[in-house]
Protein backbone atom coordinates (compact mmCIF):
# COMPACT_ATOMS: atom_id res chain seq x y z
CA UNK A 1 0.00 0.00 0.00
CA UNK A 2 1.19 3.51 -0.80
CA UNK A 3 0.73 5.33 2.49
CA UNK A 4 2.11 8.52 0.95
CA UNK A 5 -1.19 9.18 -0.86
CA UNK A 6 -3.95 7.63 1.27
CA UNK A 7 -7.60 8.36 0.65
CA UNK A 8 -10.88 7.62 2.40
CA UNK A 9 -12.16 8.70 5.81
CA UNK A 10 -8.97 7.51 7.57
CA UNK A 11 -6.67 9.55 5.32
CA UNK A 12 -5.72 12.00 8.05
CA UNK A 13 -4.57 9.23 10.38
CA UNK A 14 -2.70 7.50 7.56
CA UNK A 15 -0.93 10.76 6.65
CA UNK A 16 0.09 11.11 10.28
CA UNK A 17 1.44 7.56 10.32
CA UNK A 18 3.44 8.22 7.17
CA UNK A 19 5.11 11.18 8.87
CA UNK A 20 5.71 9.44 12.18
CA UNK A 21 6.52 5.87 11.08
CA UNK A 22 10.26 6.11 11.69
CA UNK A 23 9.81 7.79 15.07
CA UNK A 24 7.19 5.50 16.59
CA UNK A 25 8.31 2.94 19.21
CA UNK A 26 9.40 -0.34 17.66
CA UNK A 27 10.18 1.21 14.27
CA UNK A 28 13.25 -1.01 14.07
CA UNK A 29 11.46 -4.16 15.28
CA UNK A 30 10.28 -6.29 12.37
CA UNK A 31 7.25 -7.76 14.19
CA UNK A 32 6.00 -4.32 15.25
CA UNK A 33 6.61 -2.85 11.82
CA UNK A 34 4.55 -5.64 10.23
CA UNK A 35 1.69 -5.02 12.68
CA UNK A 36 1.64 -1.32 11.86
CA UNK A 37 1.79 -1.87 8.12
CA UNK A 38 -1.06 -4.39 8.32
CA UNK A 39 -3.09 -1.85 10.28
CA UNK A 40 -2.36 0.82 7.64
CA UNK A 41 -3.53 -1.51 4.89
CA UNK A 42 -6.71 -2.34 6.79
CA UNK A 43 -7.54 1.31 7.41
CA UNK A 44 -6.83 2.23 3.79
CA UNK A 45 -9.14 -0.52 2.57
CA UNK A 46 -11.99 -0.38 5.09
CA UNK A 47 -11.62 3.03 6.72
CA UNK A 48 -13.20 3.88 10.04
CA UNK A 49 -16.79 2.79 10.68
CA UNK A 50 -19.88 4.69 9.62
CA UNK A 51 -23.42 4.13 10.89
CA UNK A 52 -23.89 1.67 8.05
CA UNK A 53 -21.81 -0.76 10.09
CA UNK A 54 -24.22 -2.59 12.41
CA UNK A 55 -21.97 -2.37 15.49
CA UNK A 56 -21.76 1.41 15.01
CA UNK A 57 -25.29 2.18 13.84
CA UNK A 58 -26.09 4.24 16.94
CA UNK A 59 -22.75 6.03 17.26
CA UNK A 60 -21.85 8.56 14.60
CA UNK A 61 -18.10 9.23 14.32
CA UNK A 62 -18.51 12.07 11.81
CA UNK A 63 -17.21 14.74 14.28
CA UNK A 64 -14.12 12.61 14.90
CA UNK A 65 -13.49 12.15 11.20
CA UNK A 66 -13.86 15.88 10.52
CA UNK A 67 -11.41 16.94 13.22
CA UNK A 68 -7.84 17.72 12.18
CA UNK A 69 -5.91 15.77 14.78
CA UNK A 70 -2.20 16.14 15.22
CA UNK A 71 0.57 14.87 17.45
CA UNK A 72 0.49 16.03 21.06
CA UNK A 73 3.53 18.24 21.68
CA UNK A 74 3.52 18.32 25.48
CA UNK A 75 7.13 18.22 26.77
CA UNK A 76 7.67 15.06 28.79
CA UNK A 77 8.92 17.07 31.80
CA UNK A 78 6.09 19.63 31.88
CA UNK A 79 4.62 20.19 35.33
CA UNK A 80 1.27 18.43 35.78
CA UNK A 81 -1.21 18.79 38.61
CA UNK A 82 -2.19 15.31 39.78
CA UNK A 83 -5.39 14.41 41.62
CA UNK A 84 -5.06 13.07 45.18
CA UNK A 85 -3.61 9.57 45.24
CA UNK A 86 -5.99 6.66 45.80
CA UNK A 87 -3.26 4.02 46.01
CA UNK A 88 0.36 3.83 47.06
CA UNK A 89 1.39 2.98 43.53
CA UNK A 90 0.40 4.74 40.33
CA UNK A 91 1.31 4.80 36.67
CA UNK A 92 0.84 8.25 35.13
CA UNK A 93 0.50 8.96 31.41
CA UNK A 94 0.33 12.51 30.06
CA UNK A 95 -0.84 12.85 26.47
CA UNK A 96 -0.33 9.11 26.15
CA UNK A 97 3.31 9.13 27.30
CA UNK A 98 4.58 7.50 30.47
CA UNK A 99 5.84 9.92 33.11
CA UNK A 100 8.34 8.09 35.30
CA UNK A 101 8.83 11.24 37.41
CA UNK A 102 5.15 11.20 38.41
CA UNK A 103 4.77 7.43 38.76
CA UNK A 104 5.53 4.95 41.51
CA UNK A 105 5.68 1.29 40.52
CA UNK A 106 7.85 -0.06 43.35
CA UNK A 107 7.51 -3.80 43.78
CA UNK A 108 5.70 -4.35 40.49
CA UNK A 109 6.92 -6.07 37.36
CA UNK A 110 5.92 -3.12 35.21
CA UNK A 111 7.41 -1.00 32.45
CA UNK A 112 6.54 1.58 29.82
CA UNK A 113 5.63 -0.07 26.52
CA UNK A 114 7.92 2.34 24.66
CA UNK A 115 10.88 0.90 26.58
CA UNK A 116 10.11 -2.80 26.06
CA UNK A 117 8.07 -2.96 22.85
CA UNK A 118 10.63 -5.22 21.18
CA UNK A 119 10.41 -7.71 24.05
CA UNK A 120 6.59 -7.85 24.13
CA UNK A 121 5.87 -7.59 20.40
CA UNK A 122 4.46 -11.12 20.44
CA UNK A 123 1.77 -10.07 22.91
CA UNK A 124 0.50 -7.18 20.82
CA UNK A 125 -2.81 -7.73 19.11
CA UNK A 126 -3.20 -11.27 20.44
CA UNK A 127 -6.41 -10.51 22.37
CA UNK A 128 -8.23 -7.79 20.45
CA UNK A 129 -8.88 -8.56 16.81
CA UNK A 130 -7.42 -6.27 14.16
CA UNK A 131 -10.87 -6.29 12.56
CA UNK A 132 -11.95 -3.92 15.32
CA UNK A 133 -11.50 -0.44 13.77
CA UNK A 134 -10.37 1.42 16.89
CA UNK A 135 -7.87 -1.35 17.70
CA UNK A 136 -6.57 -1.06 14.15
CA UNK A 137 -6.15 2.71 14.58
CA UNK A 138 -4.39 2.19 17.90
CA UNK A 139 -2.05 -0.40 16.37
CA UNK A 140 -1.13 2.12 13.69
CA UNK A 141 -0.24 4.94 16.07
CA UNK A 142 0.40 3.69 19.61
CA UNK A 143 3.38 5.32 21.30
CA UNK A 144 3.30 4.07 24.87
CA UNK A 145 1.36 2.20 27.50
CA UNK A 146 1.67 0.11 30.64
CA UNK A 147 3.11 -3.40 30.52
CA UNK A 148 2.28 -5.12 33.80
CA UNK A 149 2.77 -8.74 34.87
CA UNK A 150 1.62 -9.99 38.28
CA UNK A 151 3.42 -13.19 39.24
CA UNK A 152 1.81 -16.44 40.36
CA UNK A 153 0.10 -16.21 43.73
CA UNK A 154 0.98 -12.53 44.26
CA UNK A 155 -1.58 -10.09 45.64
CA UNK A 156 -0.43 -6.82 44.06
CA UNK A 157 -2.94 -4.68 45.95
CA UNK A 158 -4.15 -1.47 44.29
CA UNK A 159 -2.61 0.36 41.37
CA UNK A 160 -3.79 3.67 39.93
CA UNK A 161 -3.56 4.17 36.18
CA UNK A 162 -3.93 7.86 35.34
CA UNK A 163 -4.36 9.01 31.74
CA UNK A 164 -4.23 12.79 31.65
CA UNK A 165 -4.49 15.06 28.63
CA UNK A 166 -2.79 18.45 28.58
CA UNK A 167 -5.64 20.13 26.75
CA UNK A 168 -3.80 20.83 23.49
CA UNK A 169 -6.25 21.47 20.69
CA UNK A 170 -7.26 18.33 18.79
CA UNK A 171 -4.31 16.16 19.75
CA UNK A 172 -4.61 12.39 19.47
CA UNK A 173 -3.60 9.80 22.09
CA UNK A 174 -3.36 6.04 21.48
CA UNK A 175 -2.05 4.18 24.57
CA UNK A 176 -1.67 0.39 24.46
CA UNK A 177 -1.80 -1.38 27.83
CA UNK A 178 -0.77 -5.03 28.31
CA UNK A 179 -1.82 -6.56 31.63
CA UNK A 180 -1.29 -10.17 32.61
CA UNK A 181 -2.12 -11.92 35.89
CA UNK A 182 -0.51 -15.32 36.45
CA UNK A 183 -2.17 -18.21 38.25
CA UNK A 184 -3.73 -17.17 41.57
CA UNK A 185 -2.61 -13.53 41.28
CA UNK A 186 -4.76 -10.59 42.38
CA UNK A 187 -4.88 -6.90 41.44
CA UNK A 188 -7.20 -3.92 41.86
CA UNK A 189 -6.67 -1.51 38.96
CA UNK A 190 -8.17 1.97 39.40
CA UNK A 191 -8.11 3.76 36.05
CA UNK A 192 -8.96 7.42 35.51
CA UNK A 193 -9.02 9.37 32.24
CA UNK A 194 -9.28 13.14 32.63
CA UNK A 195 -8.61 16.36 30.73
CA UNK A 196 -9.06 20.09 31.42
CA UNK A 197 -12.18 21.97 30.44
CA UNK A 198 -12.11 22.99 26.79
CA UNK A 199 -9.85 20.16 25.65
CA UNK A 200 -10.66 18.64 22.25
CA UNK A 201 -8.61 15.52 21.80
CA UNK A 202 -9.08 11.90 20.76
CA UNK A 203 -8.23 9.32 23.41
CA UNK A 204 -8.12 5.83 21.87
CA UNK A 205 -6.84 3.41 24.57
CA UNK A 206 -6.60 -0.34 23.98
CA UNK A 207 -6.22 -2.87 26.79
CA UNK A 208 -5.08 -6.45 26.26
CA UNK A 209 -5.76 -8.33 29.48
CA UNK A 210 -5.05 -11.94 30.43
CA UNK A 211 -6.40 -13.43 33.66
CA UNK A 212 -4.91 -16.88 34.34
CA UNK A 213 -6.29 -19.77 36.41
CA UNK A 214 -7.83 -18.68 39.74
CA UNK A 215 -6.55 -15.10 39.29
CA UNK A 216 -8.76 -12.10 40.14
CA UNK A 217 -8.60 -8.68 38.46
CA UNK A 218 -10.83 -5.86 39.69
CA UNK A 219 -10.76 -3.13 37.02
CA UNK A 220 -12.62 0.12 37.70
CA UNK A 221 -12.52 2.73 34.93
CA UNK A 222 -13.61 6.36 35.41
CA UNK A 223 -13.78 8.51 32.27
CA UNK A 224 -14.10 12.21 33.16
CA UNK A 225 -12.66 13.91 30.09
CA UNK A 226 -13.70 17.31 28.77
CA UNK A 227 -17.10 17.72 27.16
CA UNK A 228 -15.45 18.37 23.78
CA UNK A 229 -13.14 15.33 23.85
CA UNK A 230 -13.60 11.97 22.13
CA UNK A 231 -12.97 8.79 24.11
CA UNK A 232 -13.03 5.51 22.15
CA UNK A 233 -11.76 2.64 24.29
CA UNK A 234 -11.40 -1.06 23.52
CA UNK A 235 -10.78 -3.84 26.04
CA UNK A 236 -9.87 -7.38 25.04
CA UNK A 237 -10.01 -9.76 28.01
CA UNK A 238 -9.30 -13.49 28.30
CA UNK A 239 -10.19 -15.34 31.51
CA UNK A 240 -8.90 -18.85 32.22
CA UNK A 241 -10.32 -21.60 34.45
CA UNK A 242 -11.53 -20.32 37.81
CA UNK A 243 -10.40 -16.79 37.03
CA UNK A 244 -12.42 -13.62 37.62
CA UNK A 245 -12.57 -10.32 35.76
CA UNK A 246 -14.61 -7.83 37.80
CA UNK A 247 -15.02 -4.73 35.66
CA UNK A 248 -16.87 -1.46 36.08
CA UNK A 249 -16.79 1.54 33.75
CA UNK A 250 -18.20 5.00 34.44
CA UNK A 251 -18.53 7.25 31.39
CA UNK A 252 -19.07 10.79 32.65
CA UNK A 253 -17.40 12.98 30.02
CA UNK A 254 -16.54 13.43 26.38
CA UNK A 255 -18.56 14.64 23.41
CA UNK A 256 -18.52 11.07 22.12
CA UNK A 257 -17.47 8.22 24.39
CA UNK A 258 -17.54 4.52 23.64
CA UNK A 259 -16.33 1.73 25.88
CA UNK A 260 -16.16 -1.54 23.95
CA UNK A 261 -15.28 -4.77 25.74
CA UNK A 262 -14.70 -8.19 24.18
CA UNK A 263 -14.34 -10.82 26.90
CA UNK A 264 -13.87 -14.57 26.56
CA UNK A 265 -14.41 -17.08 29.38
CA UNK A 266 -12.04 -19.82 28.27
CA UNK A 267 -12.00 -22.26 31.20
CA UNK A 268 -14.56 -23.88 33.49
CA UNK A 269 -15.81 -21.84 36.46
CA UNK A 270 -14.50 -18.57 35.04
CA UNK A 271 -16.46 -15.46 36.03
CA UNK A 272 -17.00 -12.04 34.43
CA UNK A 273 -18.67 -8.88 35.69
CA UNK A 274 -19.11 -6.14 33.09
CA UNK A 275 -21.01 -3.47 34.99
CA UNK A 276 -21.15 0.26 34.48
CA UNK A 277 -22.91 3.60 34.42
CA UNK A 278 -23.18 6.39 31.88
CA UNK A 279 -23.87 10.03 32.78
CA UNK A 280 -24.74 11.93 29.62
CA UNK A 281 -25.38 15.67 29.37
CA UNK A 282 -26.41 18.14 26.65
CA UNK A 283 -24.76 17.44 23.28
CA UNK A 284 -23.03 14.25 24.42
CA UNK A 285 -23.22 10.64 23.33
CA UNK A 286 -22.11 7.71 25.50
CA UNK A 287 -21.93 4.14 24.20
CA UNK A 288 -21.30 0.94 26.16
CA UNK A 289 -20.78 -2.05 23.87
CA UNK A 290 -19.89 -5.53 25.11
CA UNK A 291 -19.42 -8.97 23.61
CA UNK A 292 -19.17 -11.77 26.15
CA UNK A 293 -18.10 -15.20 24.88
CA UNK A 294 -18.96 -18.18 27.09
CA UNK A 295 -16.57 -20.73 25.59
CA UNK A 296 -16.36 -23.19 28.52
CA UNK A 297 -18.83 -24.93 30.87
CA UNK A 298 -19.91 -23.82 34.35
CA UNK A 299 -19.08 -20.14 33.82
CA UNK A 300 -21.02 -17.15 35.12
CA UNK A 301 -21.39 -13.58 33.89
CA UNK A 302 -23.20 -10.55 35.28
CA UNK A 303 -23.83 -7.24 33.60
CA UNK A 304 -25.78 -4.22 34.85
CA UNK A 305 -25.41 -0.91 33.02
CA UNK A 306 -27.34 2.19 34.05
CA UNK A 307 -27.57 5.40 32.02
CA UNK A 308 -28.70 8.86 33.14
CA UNK A 309 -29.40 11.35 30.36
CA UNK A 310 -30.11 15.08 30.58
CA UNK A 311 -30.72 17.74 27.93
CA UNK A 312 -30.41 16.76 24.29
CA UNK A 313 -28.19 13.73 24.77
CA UNK A 314 -27.96 10.14 23.61
CA UNK A 315 -27.04 6.90 25.31
CA UNK A 316 -26.27 3.55 23.71
CA UNK A 317 -26.07 0.08 25.16
CA UNK A 318 -25.19 -2.94 23.02
CA UNK A 319 -24.54 -6.15 24.89
CA UNK A 320 -24.18 -9.61 23.42
CA UNK A 321 -23.80 -12.89 25.29
CA UNK A 322 -22.63 -15.82 23.15
CA UNK A 323 -22.98 -19.29 24.69
CA UNK A 324 -21.11 -21.90 22.68
CA UNK A 325 -22.29 -25.50 22.37
CA UNK A 326 -19.67 -26.76 24.83
CA UNK A 327 -20.55 -24.12 27.43
CA UNK A 328 -23.13 -26.14 29.35
CA UNK A 329 -24.25 -24.93 32.81
CA UNK A 330 -23.73 -21.30 31.78
CA UNK A 331 -25.28 -18.70 34.09
CA UNK A 332 -25.58 -15.33 32.38
CA UNK A 333 -27.46 -12.16 33.32
CA UNK A 334 -27.65 -8.83 31.53
CA UNK A 335 -29.66 -5.70 32.35
CA UNK A 336 -29.67 -2.16 30.94
CA UNK A 337 -31.69 0.60 32.59
CA UNK A 338 -31.99 4.23 31.51
CA UNK A 339 -33.25 7.29 33.37
CA UNK A 340 -34.25 10.16 31.06
CA UNK A 341 -34.24 13.59 32.73
CA UNK A 342 -35.30 15.38 29.56
CA UNK A 343 -37.84 14.84 26.81
CA UNK A 344 -35.03 15.50 24.32
CA UNK A 345 -32.84 12.66 25.61
CA UNK A 346 -32.63 9.33 23.76
CA UNK A 347 -31.51 5.82 24.69
CA UNK A 348 -30.82 3.02 22.20
CA UNK A 349 -30.61 -0.39 23.85
CA UNK A 350 -29.81 -3.68 22.16
CA UNK A 351 -29.28 -6.63 24.55
CA UNK A 352 -28.66 -9.93 22.76
CA UNK A 353 -28.42 -13.62 23.60
CA UNK A 354 -26.98 -16.17 21.17
CA UNK A 355 -27.19 -19.63 22.75
CA UNK A 356 -26.08 -22.97 21.30
CA UNK A 357 -25.94 -24.98 24.55
CA UNK A 358 -29.11 -26.59 25.95
CA UNK A 359 -28.40 -26.54 29.71
CA UNK A 360 -28.09 -22.85 30.55
CA UNK A 361 -29.65 -20.12 32.69
CA UNK A 362 -29.53 -16.83 30.80
CA UNK A 363 -31.66 -13.70 30.92
CA UNK A 364 -31.54 -10.13 29.68
CA UNK A 365 -33.66 -7.03 29.79
CA UNK A 366 -33.88 -3.29 29.26
CA UNK A 367 -35.97 -0.49 30.78
CA UNK A 368 -36.25 3.26 30.20
CA UNK A 369 -38.23 5.91 32.02
CA UNK A 370 -38.31 9.27 33.78
CA UNK A 371 -38.06 10.17 37.46
CA UNK A 372 -40.98 8.80 39.44
CA UNK A 373 -43.31 11.80 40.02
CA UNK A 374 -44.74 10.24 43.19
CA UNK A 375 -41.27 9.86 44.72
CA UNK A 376 -40.39 13.42 43.72
CA UNK A 377 -43.63 14.73 45.25
CA UNK A 378 -42.96 12.76 48.46
CA UNK A 379 -39.55 14.41 48.88
CA UNK A 380 -40.80 17.91 47.96
CA UNK A 381 -43.68 17.56 50.43
CA UNK A 382 -41.10 17.12 53.18
CA UNK A 383 -39.40 20.41 52.38
CA UNK A 384 -36.60 19.11 50.21
CA UNK A 385 -35.73 21.55 47.36
CA UNK A 386 -36.48 20.33 43.83
CA UNK A 387 -32.86 20.03 42.66
CA UNK A 388 -31.85 18.19 45.82
CA UNK A 389 -34.81 15.84 45.50
CA UNK A 390 -33.93 15.10 41.89
CA UNK A 391 -30.31 14.49 42.87
CA UNK A 392 -31.39 12.05 45.58
CA UNK A 393 -33.50 10.06 43.13
CA UNK A 394 -30.75 10.00 40.51
CA UNK A 395 -28.21 8.81 43.09
CA UNK A 396 -30.63 6.14 44.27
CA UNK A 397 -31.03 4.97 40.66
CA UNK A 398 -27.26 4.67 40.25
CA UNK A 399 -26.59 3.22 43.68
CA UNK A 400 -27.46 -0.36 42.69
CA UNK A 401 -24.80 -0.30 40.00
CA UNK A 402 -22.12 1.43 42.10
CA UNK A 403 -22.67 -0.87 45.09
CA UNK A 404 -21.68 -3.83 42.91
CA UNK A 405 -18.05 -2.64 43.22
CA UNK A 406 -16.67 -4.36 46.32
CA UNK A 407 -13.41 -2.42 46.70
CA UNK A 408 -14.13 0.50 49.02
CA UNK A 409 -11.56 2.88 47.52
CA UNK A 410 -12.84 2.22 44.01
CA UNK A 411 -16.42 2.72 45.14
CA UNK A 412 -15.50 6.06 46.73
CA UNK A 413 -13.91 7.16 43.43
CA UNK A 414 -17.13 6.34 41.60
CA UNK A 415 -19.27 8.17 44.15
CA UNK A 416 -17.07 11.25 43.82
CA UNK A 417 -17.30 11.18 40.02
CA UNK A 418 -21.08 10.79 40.09
CA UNK A 419 -21.45 13.68 42.54
CA UNK A 420 -19.11 15.87 40.50
CA UNK A 421 -21.06 15.22 37.32
CA UNK A 422 -24.40 16.07 38.88
CA UNK A 423 -23.17 19.31 40.46
CA UNK A 424 -21.40 20.24 37.22
CA UNK A 425 -24.58 19.92 35.21
CA UNK A 426 -26.94 22.16 37.13
CA UNK A 427 -27.78 19.98 40.12
CA UNK A 428 -27.00 20.29 43.82
CA UNK A 429 -25.29 17.90 46.16
CA UNK A 430 -27.60 15.25 47.49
Amino acid sequence: MNIQTPSGNAAGFLHRYAGLAERLPGAGVEAVRRLREAAAETLAAAGLPSRRVEAWRYTDLTPVLRAEFREALTPVDEAVELPPARAERRAVFVDGRFRADLSSLDGLDAAALSDVVGDVAGRLNTVASASQPMVTLNTLLFEDGLVLDVAEGVDAGRLELLSLASGETESTIHPRHLIRLARGARLVLLETAASPSGARHLHNPVFEIEVAEAAVLTHVRVQREAAGAYHLAHLGVRVAEGGTYDGFVLNAGGRISRSETHLALLGPRATAHLNGAQLVAEGQLADTTTALDHAAPNCASRQTVKTVLSGRSRGVFQGKILVRREAQKTDGYQMNQALLLSEDAEIDSKPQLEIYADDVKCSHGATAGALDPDSLFYLRARGIPADTARAMLVRAFLQEAVEIVEDEVARDALDEAVQGWWVGHGGEAA
